[in-house]
């Protein structure tokens, strides 16, 4: 199906307040002093996921691009194929003295994706579409795993969640004109009937983490 199909994004943890989604029982401590972490995350078409977390506190940067595959095929019209390995990501680069890895993680999976579909994303199909969490190192893959369980076990969701964990080997920036999308085409049909309601979730459950403009 087409990215372009105006279809409506919702997931079932739409349903849930702050209050009754729950935050990671184990998460990796914040450091006294400022410092620069960053981790790739994948879910769906890029755009909406870049402009969910670059409107966090604590985040520097979101970049969308490519990610479980190799350089050579990293190109949006190679990767829209679906056989190259990669998913569309986003490299959230941020300062864990504000923000916890165990909170980027929470707001992945109640706000910027459905971690229950396998392969495809709302309207879009394919494995360049699946969720994925690329870590970095033990300690993020200790994290997500412990909280994929919290959240199974707790049935948050009706179905398993289906989120894989993969060791990063490499990150691709994406073509120019998909950085900040959202921003630049509010009112593109994909952006309002898919993107924008996970911003406007973003601001009803976490409205303390949202940067000030």
């Amino acid at each position: 199906m087409s990215r372009f199909a105006c279809l409506a994004f919702l997931f079932a943890a739409f349903a849930l307040s702050a209050a009754e989604f729950p935050a990671p029982a184990v998460d990796i401590p914040a450091p006294a002093a400022k410092q620069t972490a960053s981790v790739v995350l994948a879910g769906g078409c890029f755009w909406g996921v870049e402009a969910v977390f670059e409107r966090l506190k604590g985040v520097t940067d979101a970049v969308s691009g490519y990610a479980g595959g190799k350089k050579s095929t990293a190109h949006y019209e190679v990767v829209s194929s679906g056989s190259t390995g990669h998913a569309e990501s986003v490299q959230i680069t941020y300062d864990p003295s504000q923000i916890s890895y165990g909170k980027l993680l929470e707001v992945y999976f109640s706000v910027a994706h459905d971690p229950t579909e396998l392969n495809r994303q709302g309207p879009d199909y394919g494995t360049q579409y699946r969720s994925a969490i690329f870590y970095s190192n033990d300690e993020q893959k200790r994290v997500a795993e412990a909280y994929i369980k919290q959240l199974n076990e707790a049935k948050v969701y009706s179905r398993p969640i289906v989120t894989q964990l993969t060791p990063l080997d490499g990150f691709y920036r994406a073509e120019e004109y998909h950085q900040h999308y959202f921003d630049h085409n509010p009112n593109q049909p994909y952006i309002v009937f898919n993107d924008a309601p996970k911003v406007k979730h973003l601001q009803q459950q976490f409205p303390d983490l949202l940067k000030k403009h």
